[in-house]
């Protein structure tokens, strides 16, 4: 396995040379090799000549440099478009953090147990420089207030050293182009859930006589980059994956609506089809015997394996809905089949129903939430990746011929269908901005009383179908 190393460089040229043989003979576990990404973010004082000379004597250098200078974030995120390793590691040229602390760091992550590790400047290390008492104490504001927004309790957040498995962090949008990275990053770690370690680290911390960049300005921004990113989902490198998933996270009044219509149809035994990142899966396992998570997209897979590690009722599985083999030795061996979410995506939604059907027992129930109306399908559905909308009587007749009979039919959210209309349809918007939706979900309660009211059909649609026998 190879552990990469990623360091951005602006105008080190006093320690530039002592880093990079630091960050190079540090040792590593043994089943590492390692390579250095450096990132030279346009350096004028003379660096870019001695990385030059550095990255043409060691073969285990791989130099980039920016045309114009864009911030630490900026150069982080070109080093990990670079990063070829199985994980990464992100290292400053300036020797405030110690290479010796490699091991530590990777320890959590080579043991399976962390998805990312933090190194912590503030836990009982073995040893750290006394540094000015204001500096250290708005770095553990600005942990406090992150913490607060991401419910992490991390000690650092503020810290340089972040390992990382390199699939995920690459999957990560990085936009913040100075340090905001840092707080970014925890944020987005954090809805991501993520499997993140702490380990102490020694620190070397610099002054601003001796070079230090970061200042004040940069601690103000940090607040508003945790405010920005808490508000906005920007959780995959884009385009990535059924975007609902993300907005699902932030309704969840409008997901407490929809449980309470699933969950009394719910049995003991149940096969979820493509969970997500299991925002359903979390409301509607409790108390089951057997409650299988199905899922094909592997960045998915692995957050669902994380969020039901230690829940012996859920099996997290690798499934495609529409490809038979993926079911084998489910036949019949489930009392509930959930397809949320799912008919709109497919290329076959005949194939997934037939599928589903299988898996039932005789007596039980495939309970089916899709998108609804084909006259309102437009741009907002083909941003989220919908290959369709459904309408009643055309999914009433693709589950009878699997063979199901419909028990029930919950046509629900019709307050949102004129405004899905005009924005989708007449307008051709291509999203609907967070605001609006958050207005929504603290209304839910009125419009879950004024659903039957309305005679327009629903945004969506459930049904609740029976497989014939006992």
């Amino acid at each position: 396995m190879k552990l990469s190393i990623l360091m951005p460089v602006y105008n080190e040229r006093a320690l530039a040379a002592r880093s990079i043989a630091a960050v190079l003979d540090a040792p590593l576990p043994p089943e590492l090799e390692r390579e250095l990404v450096i990132v030279d973010d346009c350096s004028t004082d003379g660096t870019s000549a001695i990385l030059e000379r550095l990255a043409a004597a060691e073969p285990r250098i791989r130099l980039f440099r920016h045309a114009v200078n864009q911030g630490k974030g900026a150069a982080v995120r070109t080093a990990i478009e670079k990063a070829g390793g199985d994980f990464s590691l992100i290292q400053d040229a300036d020797l405030e953090y110690d290479p010796n602390d490699y091991p530590a760091l990777m320890r959590p992550l080579l043991e399976g147990q962390a998805d990312a590790v933090f190194g912590s400047r503030y836990m009982a290390g073995v040893q750290r420089r006394v540094l000015p008492y204001w500096h250290t104490q708005i770095n553990r504001f600005l942990t406090l207030f992150s913490n607060m927004f991401c419910n992490l309790t991390i000690t650092d957040m503020e810290t340089c050293y972040k390992a990382f498995r390199t699939d995920l962090l690459k999957s990560i949008p990085i936009r913040s182009n100075r340090f905001g990275i840092e707080p970014e990053i925890t944020m987005k770690c954090a809805k991501r859930r993520l499997r993140i370690y702490e380990v102490p680290i020694s620190y070397h911390g610099r002054t601003y006589e001796e070079g230090k960049k970061i200042g004040w300005r940069d601690g103000l921004k940090a607040l508003g980059v945790v405010l920005y990113f808490w508000l906005i989902d920007d959780l995959y490198t884009h385009p990535y994956g059924r975007a609902h998933l993300n907005n699902l996270t932030g309704t969840p009044n409008y997901v407490a609506w929809v449980v309470s219509l699933i969950r009394p149809a719910t049995g003991d035994t149940v096969l979820e089809l493509t969970a997500g990142i299991g925002t359903l899966t979390g409301h509607l396992m409790g108390r089951r015997l057997r409650y299988v998570a199905g899922e094909k997209d592997p960045l998915y897979l692995h957050a669902l394996t994380n969020r039901f590690l230690r829940t012996p009722s859920v099996e997290v599985r690798e499934l495609e809905p529409s490809q038979a083999s993926g079911y084998a030795g489910l036949d019949g061996a489930f009392n509930t089949v959930l397809c949320l979410n799912v008919l709109e995506y497919a290329a076959d939604p005949a194939a997934v129903l037939g599928n589903a059907a299988r898996c039932l027992q005789p007596g039980g129930r495939l309970i089916v939430l899709a998108p609804q109306s084909e006259a309102i399908f437009g741009a907002v559905d083909r941003t989220l990746g919908h290959n369709r909308r459904f309408n009643a009587g055309t999914l009433r007749d693709m589950l009878s011929r699997a063979g199901l009979s419909i028990e029930r039919t919950h046509s629900i959210n019709k307050i949102s269908t004129p405004g899905w209309w005009l924005y989708s349809r007449l307008l051709g918007m291509k999203q609907i901005n967070k605001l609006t939706m958050k207005l929504f979900d603290w209304t839910v309660w009125l419009w879950r009383r004024l659903d039957k009211l309305m005679p327009w059909p629903g945004l969506s649609v459930i049904m609740i179908a029976r497989k014939p026998g006992a």
